[in-house]
């Protein structure tokens, strides 16, 4: 075999990463569609975990790029600030098995309730930018390390929680948040992600095809959000923040 499944599973691993890549460049969430596919495959939660991180990697770099090239994010603007969330993310993966998972599970739900709920009925989230409550160097130091930490150590949702603290306490609008998201969702990934390759659990040859598939939907999904902004963002957003408390409900009762 070419894949370390049969084919019918790859194509369908495949196509999982495509969507994953077009939905998690708009609104993130993509893991949720990645991760129970690669289970439904035959991955141990391991090689799960480790394989979606590496796909999930190009994806999230394919969109700040994206995002990038039409002129939302200035990258080399956030150097620090992927640092931070490069060596957290690491650190997350590290401390994994300390922690708790079942309680994770039970909270994460309620936490993504919450955020659905925020860009649902929240007035005036749009594109523009409001008042800053944290400037960039205490966002970089308290907000970012947090979440890319949780990311390392679970993982779904990292992406909304990001754009959330970008909208509420660095003031960003909905379309410039999402894309200042994308470069620190790709650095706590690859900092997970080393602490994943030494462990063993990556499926190369499937990661690799998914990856391909996770660029093509993350440069699709970034040009669809630029053109359209909050308009589709917002609603998306609050879509996947609830489908994923729903299928993490579903997981924890299950």
């Amino acid at each position: 075999m070419i894949f370390e499944v049969s084919l019918h599973l790859a194509l369908l691993l495949i196509v999982a990463a495509f969507l994953a890549g077009f939905v998690d460049a708009i609104a993130g969430g993509g893991g949720l569609i990645t991760l129970p596919v690669l289970l439904l495959a035959g991955a141990s939660p391991l090689e799960a975990l480790a394989t979606n991180k590496l796909q999930g990697t190009f994806g999230s770099a394919t969109a700040a790029v994206a995002y990038a090239r039409a002129g939302q994010v200035r990258l080399q603007d956030q150097a620090g600030m992927a640092a931070v969330a490069g060596l957290a993310g690491g650190a997350g993966a590290l401390v994994a098995h300390l922690v708790p998972v079942d309680v994770l599970r039970l909270a994460m739900p309620v936490v993504l309730v919450a955020v659905a709920v925020f860009f649902a009925v929240k007035p005036g989230l749009t594109d523009a930018d409001r008042m800053r409550r944290l400037t960039p160097a205490v966002f970089g130091l308290t907000a970012v390390p947090l979440i890319a930490a949780y990311d390392g150590v679970f993982g779904p949702g990292t992406g909304s929680f990001y754009m959330l603290g970008f909208v509420l306490l660095a003031g960003y609008g909905v379309l410039k948040a999402t894309a200042h998201t994308k470069l620190l969702n790709f650095a706590s990934n690859l900092g997970s992600l080393a602490v994943f390759v030494a462990s063993g659990g990556v499926w190369w040859v499937m990661g690799f095809a998914m990856a391909a598939a996770q660029i093509a939907g993350a440069a699709l999904g970034a040009r669809v959000a630029v053109r359209v902004g909050a308009r589709l963002i917002k609603p998306l957003l609050v879509a996947v923040s609830t489908l994923m408390a729903l299928r993490l409900l579903w997981q924890a009762v299950g």
